[in-house]
């Protein structure tokens, strides 16, 4: 069996997103350029489970795009959680509004346009959960930017770090920001890690 059909046999047995997302996802691919930034289903699915499990009342999301993750994470947090999300391109953030607005999860989330390590300065401490799927070159200066802002126990969730496999020779300059990044995590004595082989990688951080 290849790898392929082994990631479809998971997808296939995971249980399905709610239709609101199953529509974002096909108007993101009809109206949106670079609909594949989606999370997907596994990725999803899982940030909403790991979300159920951690119970955060204050969240953090870097990189938001069409809301996908977004409505993920918030359809795992309690009632009253609250979820920031940072994002630079304000036709996604409309796209995404609309969808929060139509969702009973949707007022968990607080869209910020701007750059994100602007906006992390503006993010108060206490931060139990956070999901950085942004512009790769910048992986590092987010995530140190956010270790500070987590609280002990506190979950970050790293996407794409395997950035389609070019971290196991990194050339690019995103490719080695990349792996730079997982080495960090790999070296960094405030916090413990697990790296994933899920989808395009997924290394997950607990802050000690």
């Amino acid at each position: 069996m290849t790898n392929n059909a082994l990631d479809n046999y998971c997808i296939d047995t995971t249980q399905s997103e709610p239709e609101l997302l199953l529509e974002l996802i096909n108007r993101t691919y009809s109206e949106m350029g670079y609909p594949n930034k989606l999370s997907g289903k596994t990725i999803g699915r899982t940030l909403k489970l790991l979300a159920k499990m951690s119970n955060p009342k204050l969240a953090l999301e870097i990189g938001m795009f069409t809301g996908y993750s977004a409505l993920s994470i918030a359809e795992g947090m309690p009632e009253d959680g609250k979820l920031i999300c940072c994002e630079t391109n304000p036709k996604a953030i409309d796209f995404a509004q609309s969808f929060f607005d139509r969702s009973p999860y949707g007022h968990k989330i607080t869209p910020i346009f701007g750059q994100a390590l602007e906006t992390l300065k503006t993010v108060p401490n206490g931060l139990d959960f956070v999901f950085i799927d942004a512009d790769k070159r910048n992986y590092l200066n987010y995530y140190e930017a956010v270790v500070p802002l987590v609280r002990p126990g506190g979950l970050i969730i790293v996407d794409n770090s395997l950035w389609q496999g070019r971290v196991l020779s990194p050339n690019e300059n995103s490719d080695k920001a990349v792996d730079s990044l997982n080495q960090r995590i790999l070296e960094d004595d405030r916090v413990e890690n697990v790296h994933l082989n899920i989808r395009d990688g997924l290394n997950l951080v607990i802050k000690h």
